[in-house]
Formats: structure tokens, C-alpha cells, sequence
């Protein structure tokens, strides 16, 4: 069989690489000798680094292989990698690594394993590691697969020779081996020791967040009237943060945020105003002792600012979310008060037993107090009596019903607590100005008695500049 020509790995390469992935160049020889793993160093547009060429021109580097027998492509020094059909495979494991902020283990189809780690400087995404030279299936596997490849063009024995310095690689020294590059990734970068954290932080968000928006495009079909702002989202989230649950807080403002990017695609200063609104609601909540007017203003303008300094979603989502979580320690949510234990009782017994008739006495009794006395504190500390939070909570979950199954009102009226359907019906039109039949039939949507959009006057004149 004709012996193949040696690709040059001498060519003269114009090299402007940054001195920190020449370091990482460095420290991945090092890498490769203690692992015997194949390495290499790409720069920010994915591409291997030229120094790179004398690793990559060998045949450690397998994707040779799929270059001469898939792309058709010959290789004779490092410029003609570019040929490299599993190139799009490699620069979409980098993406995903980058996006969450960490390593990521893939495997090509022959069956052999890669992992990968990002490297930043300054916040920046300047390129990735990357390692090999591992089998995630039996080698006689992979072996029939190249020979069907190279379309029988190579013996057997050439393929198991060729095969024969790539060891099994199992699970777990994989992992161990694409922790030990994240390592290295992490002590290369430069810039905020926490940028990896924040990484992984924004990208759990936006998928939480992604998986939230597809429910609602399933709900809310092209071409149908959307869900409207969420009023009520606001007032769940206020009542969480009150009971200390903060992160069914989050939860809430993960759905009050895909509301508003489903509704408003491509409408960041709008989503920004109402962050920005949504943050002057919190505030206005009742606080823990010790936050004089003067600390809550000056707390209130840095969130503000941090808000308007936001340039993408995933950074006002970030911002949000921090400023949630900070928020949850100033609202008043029965610490320091003399009846703290007594009213969080009341209020988790409440949520557990709304689907019944309770009445003030049977609460009280929980509490360990009074009914008279009960009702007096439930109305200073929860800004409403008993009776409205009962009602808002039951119209809540009635809603919800109303929008996501088929059942009878009657059903529903049960199910929340209420006596009877007209009774139901009745104190479901005070609180949305609409009859439970209705709210059905638009899909959730509660006409605003505020404005067309609740926005105010003053941010809709700023967002139509």
C-alpha cells in the first residue's frame, strides 16, 4: 500500500497569538505528558493555535483521518486543517462550554472522547482548552466504523495499529481529566476570580428561563393574544419574599420574566423599565427595624443603577435576581417581630387548607392565639385582614385552573375553597373585573383598569423615544 506523504510541519505560519494562550500552550505540553492525552489550544474564533502544529500534524490527532477519507481533503501542513469536517463538532463543544461557564466532555461518532474548558481574560472570552486521545467505546468498534469510512481502503491491522495507542477511557478518568483542564483553564484566566461562577449562574437562569417561555409559546399560540402583564406574579412574589421563601421568590420571577420576553421580543429597554418598576415595588414593602428612610433610598438608587447599567438580558436577569435575593433580607417578613413563630403558623396553614372552608378561629388556634387578637396583628403585619388574603389567594389559584385545565367552574369553585360557583364567580369579578367564564375564554388575559400596557406614563414616553 502506497505510504502516505508526511505532512510539513515546519511551514512558516504568521503567529499573533496572545501571550496568555502561549502560556496555555505551554502548560498543556506539560498536561499531555503527565495524561498522555492529545491537547490543543484554540484562540477566540475557535481555530487551533499555530503553535499548535507539530501536536496536530500526528497521528494522535485522529481527525486526520476523517479529513483524508470524508472531507477528501490532503494534509500537508497546518493551514489545510481548516479542511477538518468535525470542525463544526469541536467549535459547538467550545460554545457550550463557554456558555455555561465550564468543561464539557463529547464524543465524536468514530467513538473517540474530548472535553474542553474556556479560558478568559478580563471577563473575555479569549479561547479554550481542549483534550483527547481517549476511546469512549470498544476499540473493534471503532475499528469497523473507520473501516467502512476509509471505504475499505486501509487493512485491518493498519486500523488497530493506528487505534492501538488510544486507551479505553472510562467515565470516570474522563471527568477526572476534564476537571483537571478546567483547573488549569481557571488559574490561566485573568480578570474576577467569581467569572466562571457568574457563568454558570446566568446560564442556569437562562434556562430556567427558556424552559418557562416554551410552556408559554404552547399555551399561547403565533397569532393569539398573549398573556398580558402579570399583575398577579407581582403580588405572588412580594407574599414569598414576606414569608421568608425566597426561592420560591425566584421561581416567580423566572415566570414574570418570560411573560415579559414572550410578550416583548427584542424589547430590552422595555424589560428594563419594568425590572426597574418591579424593584420601586419591592421597596415600598414593609422593611425590617433598623433600615432608616435614608439607607433604604441610597440601597434603593445602587439597585436602580445597576439595573440601567445592564446591557442584555442575561445581565438584567443576573441583576434581578441579586437584587430579589438582597431584598429578601430587608422585607419585613415576621423577623424581630413578637409574634413571628405565631404568624408564620397561621400563614403555612392557610396555604395548606385553602381548598376548604377555615374559618378566623380554627386559624387563630394554630397561631396560639386569640382570635381577636390574631386578627388585629394578621392585618398590621400582612397589610390586609384575613378574609381579603383568603379571597386573593383562592382567586389565584382559581385562576390558574381557569387557564390550564378544561374543568367545570363548579369543580373549581371547589377546589379553591369556595362555597358555591355564584359565590365563587362573584369574588372572582372583584378581584379581575371579569367572570370566571370569561377570564377562560381570553386565556388569562385581565383588562388593566390601570393603562392599556400598566405602564406608566413616563417610562412609555422614554421606551418610545
Amino acid at each position: 500500500m502506497k505510504k502516505d506523504k508526511q505532512p510539513d510541519t515546519n511551514q512558516n505560519v504568521s503567529s499573533r497569538t496572545s501571550p496568555l494562550l502561549l502560556r496555555a500552550y505551554k502548560l498543556m505540553r506539560v498536561y499531555a505528558k503527565a495524561t498522555s492525552a492529545g491537547v490543543c489550544v484554540h484562540d477566540h474564533a475557535y481555530q487551533p493555535i499555530p503553535e499548535m502544529a507539530e501536536e496536530l500534524l500526528t497521528d494522535k490527532n485522529m481527525c486526520l483521518f476523517c479529513m483524508k477519507y470524508k472531507a477528501k481533503a490532503a494534509i500537508h501542513n497546518f493551514l489545510d486543517l481548516t479542511a477538518n469536517p468535525c470542525i463544526e463538532m469541536h467549535r459547538n463543544a467550545m460554545k457550550e462550554a463557554h456558555h455555561f461557564g465550564g468543561s464539557y466532555i463529547y464524543m465524536c461518532e468514530l467513538g473517540f472522547m474530548f472535553w474542553t474548558s474556556p479560558i478568559y481574560s478580563e471577563g473575555r472570552f479569549i479561547g479554550a482548552l481542549v483534550g483527547g486521545g481517549f476511546l469512549g467505546v470498544d476499540s473493534e468498534e471503532t475499528c469497523g466504523q473507520m473501516y467502512l469510512l476509509a471505504d475499505r481502503d486501509v487493512s485491518m491491522p493498519d486500523l488497530k495499529r493506528k487505534l492501538s495507542i488510544f486507551p479505553r477511557g472510562d467515565p470516570e478518568k474522563i471527568k477526572a481529566l476534564a476537571e483537571l483542564m478546567f483547573v488549569y483553564a481557571e488559574s490561566l484566566s485573568t480578570g474576577s476570580t467569581d467569572y466562571y461562577e457568574t457563568i454558570r449562574r446566568r446560564a442556569e437562569q437562562q434556562s430556567m428561563l427558556s424552559t418557562k417561555i416554551l410552556e408559554l409559546k404552547s399555551q399561547y399560540p403565533t397569532g393569539a393574544p398573549g398573556p398580558g402583564y402579570p399583575l398577579d406574579k407581582e403580588r405572588n412574589l412580594l407574599a414569598a419574599l414576606r414569608r421568608g421563601e425566597n426561592e420560591a421568590g425566584k421561581q416567580i420571577l423566572n415566570e414574570l420574566l418570560a411573560i415579559l420576553l414572550f410578550s416583548n421580543p427584542d424589547q430590552f429597554k422595555y424589560i428594563q423599565y419594568r425590572g426597574i418598576e418591579l424593584v420601586v415595588l419591592l421597596s415600598r414593602a414593609n422593611v425590617a427595624p433598623g433600615y432608616t428612610e435614608q439607607v433604604l433610598l441610597e440601597t434603593n438608587n445602587q439597585y436602580l443603577k445597576r439595573i440601567q447599567d445592564t446591557q442584555s438580558i442575561e445581565e438584567l436577569t443576573d441583576v434581578l435576581h441579586g437584587i430579589v435575593e438582597q431584598m429578601a433580607g430587608q422585607i419585613f417578613s415576621f423577623k424581630g417581630i413578637r409574634h413571628a413563630a405565631a404568624l408564620r403558623k397561621a400563614e403555612h396553614y392557610i396555604w395548606a387548607n385553602y381548598d376548604r372552608k377555615i374559618s378566623l378561629q380554627e386559624i387563630a388556634d394554630v397561631s396560639g392565639l386569640s382570635a381577636p387578637y390574631f386578627s388585629t396583628i394578621f392585618k398590621q403585619e400582612m397589610g390586609e385582614n384575613l378574609s381579603s388574603y383568603l379571597n386573593r389567594l383562592r382567586i389565584e389559584k382559581a385562576s390558574r385552573l381557569l387557564v390550564e385545565t378544561d374543568r367545570s367552574l363548579s369543580e373549581i369553585a371547589g377546589a379553591c375553597g369556595f362555597e358555591d360557583q355564584s359565590w365563587f364567580s362573584k369574588i372572582f369579578k372583584n378581584y379581575t373585573g371579569m367572570s370566571p367564564g370569561k377570564y377562560r375564554g381570553r386565556g388569562g388575559i385581565v383588562v388593566s383598569e390601570i393603562s392599556e400596557d400598566n405602564f406608566s406614563e413616563y417610562y412609555r414616553t422614554i421606551v418610545k423615544k
